[in-house]
């Protein structure tokens, strides 16, 4: 669990203890190893957090971490930021890992069982399990394209649309990838840990508090890759701009070395920006809710 945000700094020992837990360890159903026992420390810069959210507010937070990261850990970063933004906006009724595995369990149930559960679960709508399904397949898409997106080309910016449409959504989270350093496998850094770190981080900048309830909306996923990346499943958008209107949280990552300084960031990427267009993934999730 998280510490408060009134508590004092992680010491490094209890950082690499922190760290060596996998933040699957109180979900049942989920099979993900922790990482080794030589994790590393994250440096962690937090925005300052407003007192209110405004219409038209924007947010950032900051986070370095002291070293390389793989195209595979931006990609993991991603998807668990995804996650955690549509269960924190109530789009999903559970955590998707444990919405995921209490949705497998009943496609093992029997016919009888079945019936039984969807009475006591589902006693207004019984298309939730039709909807939970659906949701989860659209997610499962996204995910598996997104993952070829990351090995295609640098991503420097990922942007999670909740509501309106892609030129005015009521809420816009960025995750703004410019400042990070890809490396190889071995000379990067655990991406478990860094996930960890990145998450630690969001808990202690409390940036969902603040935010009012909202109905379940439509979730659109844009990612910026190379124009020439020869990705055939998200859509070219030649002329998108990034909206300025609505409510806005910005996750700026980066990475620094041991002593502070700012390592070569995405070189490829940031020489020519001109050559990296916005794609829109052709998928809306569409959030639901039980008992609706």
């Amino acid at each position: 669990h998280p510490p408060s945000p009134g508590a004092p700094p992680l010491t490094s020992t209890e950082d690499s203890a922190a760290l060596s837990t996998p933040l699957s360890a109180d979900l049942p159903c989920l099979a993900e190893s922790a990482p080794d026992s030589d994790s590393v420390a994250l440096t962690v810069a937090l925005a300052s957090r407003p007192v209110a959210s405004t219409a038209g507010g924007a947010v950032s937070l900051s986070v370095a971490f002291p070293g390389l990261v793989t195209r595979e850990g931006c990609f993991h970063f991603t998807c668990e930021f995804l996650k955690h933004v549509l269960y924190q906006r109530q789009q999903l009724p559970l955590p998707y890992e444990q919405l995921a595995c209490f949705s497998r369990r009943q496609l093992l149930r029997t016919p009888r069982q079945d019936g039984d559960v969807i009475g006591k679960v589902y006693p207004k709508d019984p298309d939730n399990s039709k909807k939970c399904q659906q949701v989860l397949g659209d997610l499962e898409r996204v995910f598996q394209h997104l993952e070829i997106m990351f090995s295609l080309t640098l991503v420097p910016r990922v942007l999670i649309l909740l509501g309106g449409s892609t030129v005015s959504p009521k809420e816009l989270y960025e995750i703004n990838l410019q400042g990070i350093a890809v490396g190889p496998t071995k000379e990067s850094l655990q991406t478990a840990a860094c996930v960890r770190k990145l998450f630690h981080s969001l808990f202690l900048a409390d940036v969902f508090s603040d935010l009012q309830a909202v109905p379940t909306l439509g979730v659109i996923v844009m990612v910026q890759g190379h124009r020439k990346c020869g990705i055939d499943w998200f859509r070219p958008k030649l002329n998108y701009k990034v909206p300025a209107r609505g409510r806005k949280l910005t996750i700026n990552l980066s990475c620094h070395d041991y002593d502070g300084a700012t390592l070569s960031a995405n070189a490829e990427a940031n020489s020519d920006l001109n050559d990296y267009i916005w794609f829109q993934a052709p998928v809306t999730v569409k959030g639901f809710r039980y008992f609706s």
